[in-house]
């Protein structure tokens, strides 16, 4: 059976953890910490030599790590990755917004102030400049979904889950989701799209 590797609590694992239960995909979960220093032990490493989760293992045992290249390969042939070029290359366009102009704000700042063990690089300088930055990505996503229902085409896509797993949680980085109310609008309708579930379903 298709395996799992990732953290309950990791927006980056609940990416994958979100798309297969849309597609009613059995898997077999498996936490790996970085916590309690499980993705930097010897065995795991074996696994994924970035020492990272999320970390996808096929029934044949091939493996496949980052959450996005997760997302294209489990979309393949699906209504979650768009048919049309154009639509397609969008998709592709928020993937890399959200790892590049996202994640590394909303889903920092968020562990800043949430992991006990990151407190200590929660400087006031990091904490400033990632909820500026933050802020910024919203206002970009708010603009887009001002005019458009979902971030590739007229149908919710990977580049809506990539976008949505940390999003939906950004107030706990002390982010404002009403000052974007289109955002907020767009979350709601992620959450009611088929087969949809919480962070903490594992399967």
């Amino acid at each position: 059976m298709t395996i799992l590797y990732g953290m309950i609590d990791s927006g980056n694992c609940y990416k994958p953890r979100l798309l297969m239960a849309k597609l009613g995909m059995a898997f077999t979960n498996v936490e790996v910490s970085s916590h309690t220093g499980d993705t930097r032990k010897p065995d795991y490493i074996a696994k994924n030599p970035n020492a990272m989760v999320p970390l996808l293992e096929l029934d044949d045992g091939r493996r496949l790590a980052e959450s996005n290249a997760i997302l294209l390969y489990l979309a393949e042939g699906t209504r979650f990755l768009p048919a049309d070029r154009y639509e397609r290359a969008l998709a592709y366009q928020w993937l890399f917004f959200e790892q590049y102009s996202h994640e590394p704000y909303i889903a920092v700042r968020k562990a800043l102030l949430t992991f006990p063990e990151r407190a200590k690089d929660a400087t006031p300088e990091r904490l400033a400049v990632t909820l500026e930055r933050g802020n910024k990505a919203l206002g970009v996503m708010n603009k887009h979904l001002a005019g458009s229902a979902f971030f590739a085409g007229d149908a919710l896509s990977v580049a809506d889950i990539a976008l949505y797993a940390y999003t939906h949680t950004a107030e706990m980085g002390g982010f404002q989701l009403d000052a974007y109310p289109a955002v907020a609008a767009w979350l709601k309708r992620v959450e009611v799209d088929p087969g949809h579930v919480p962070m903490e379903w594992l399967g």
